[in-house]
């Protein structure tokens, strides 16, 4: 990755820290999920409002590092409107993403996350906000923890 693609990734993964997307409770969720990630202390929770299939509103909130917190910021604006089919497929093309390093060739904000894979730690705070809302889509109360997670 060239170090001006680098520079730009990082860009986006700081102003989704600083200036997170969909922050707070939703008062019109219909489903909730927590995640917790015992091993630095982040915590997530996702709260989504269900209309059949289809992720109509979503929002997180929680607290822990940089890098979970704009992934959970990221991950609420990537799956508004989804279904849930969809949801677990952009779940899995981020999984690829910072697991292997291998970004789409197209630009996407999702591909900022690719230099995580040099942090293997950091993997399940990328991830803590994504399990959580897969949990809240299926309807599972049990809090997501990253202990349970092999990523």
């Amino acid at each position: 990755m060239s170090a001006d693609l680098t520079e730009l990734y990082q860009q986006v993964i700081l102003d989704h820290n600083r200036r997170p997307r969909n922050r707070g409770r939703l008062p019109t969720a219909n489903r909730v999920a927590h995640g917790d990630n015992p091993s630095c202390g982040d915590q997530c929770s996702v709260y989504l409002q269900l209309e059949g299939d289809r992720i109509k509103d979503l929002s997180f909130d929680g607290s822990g590092c940089a890098i979970s917190q704009a992934s959970a910021s990221l991950m609420t604006t990537q799956l508004k409107g989804k279904t849930a089919a969809e949801a677990q497929a952009l779940y899995d093309q981020f999984h690829e993403i910072v697991t292997t390093g291998n970004a789409p060739d197209e630009m996407s904000d999702i591909g900022a996350f690719a230099g995580v894979h040099t942090f293997p730690a950091r993997i399940k705070c990328a991830t803590l906000g994504w399990h959580a809302a897969l949990n809240a889509l299926k309807s599972d109360p049990t809090t997501v923890t990253t202990e349970s997670h092999n990523d």
